[in-house]
């Protein structure tokens, strides 16, 4: 008889003779040479890449995409029971499940709802690993790649976009500019002379701007009235 030793993290499925016999571990775990069988199981959450799988989405726009798998074995059991190479039927289950999911959806929202297409594929993964005793917490998407003439185009409306922002928010500033211009001349007019002063303003702020020399003639106010009169 001796003993093995299964950390904390772990599990021990143990045979007799080739039968199942029980779960064990962790601690201190006796067994006989020829008599007991013991498979060590990873009980920690494990991590696979998903290799990047080319896919074609609901409006036939080919996309690349790369995730990787979060899952951990909840039932050791299952897993020894239920299937030879998890890790590997993980993985191309998740594959095939990218490929589907993105097939279901259009471009946009695959690019603006990436959690949710992750979920969808989560479900997908999950529903179908707990027959094999494993728990899939998470999918994440990490990169999806567009063709460059896809990339130049979404570019392109993107620079539209921002032109068509601008536009906007300029002629909102004229319209608001002029709407002010209007308000100031209606009240300079009801004040005797505002208007004329406002004038000689405007004329001594450009006239020190230039650097060449500049000859004005003034003309006296009771002239200036008489043409308003008129």
């Amino acid at each position: 008889m001796v003993f093995s030793i299964i950390n904390q993290y772990e599990k021990g499925v143990r045979f007799v003779w080739g039968r199942y016999d029980a779960v064990v571990g962790p601690g201190f775990v006796w067994n006989i040479p020829l008599y007991h069988n013991i498979r060590t199981l990873d009980m920690r959450t494990k991590t696979i890449p998903i290799p990047p799988q080319e896919a074609m989405t609901k409006d036939n726009v080919p996309v690349k995409i790369t995730a990787v798998v979060y899952y951990r074995i909840v039932d050791p059991l299952k897993v020894v029971m239920a299937i030879v190479d998890y890790n590997f039927a993980i993985s191309q289950y998740a594959q095939t499940a990218v490929r589907d999911v993105v097939g279901n959806n259009e471009l946009d929202f695959v690019l603006a709802d990436r959690d949710k297409i992750a979920e969808e594929i989560e479900k997908l993964v999950d529903e179908e690993t707990k027959g094999w005793g494993l728990d899939v917490s998470a999918i994440k998407l990490q990169d999806i790649e567009l063709p460059e003439d896809m990339k130049r185009a979404m570019a392109r409306q993107a620079e539209a976009e921002r032109e068509k922002r601008a536009t906007i928010i300029l002629s909102e500033a004229e319209f608001q500019s002029s709407n002010n211009y209007a308000d100031a001349a209606r009240k300079l007019s009801k004040i005797e002379g505002a208007l004329h002063l406002r004038t000689l303003q405007t004329l001594a702020t450009n006239v020190s701007s230039e650097d060449s020399p500049t000859h004005l003639w003034m003309l006296p106010t009771q002239i200036m009235k008489f043409f308003e009169k008129k």
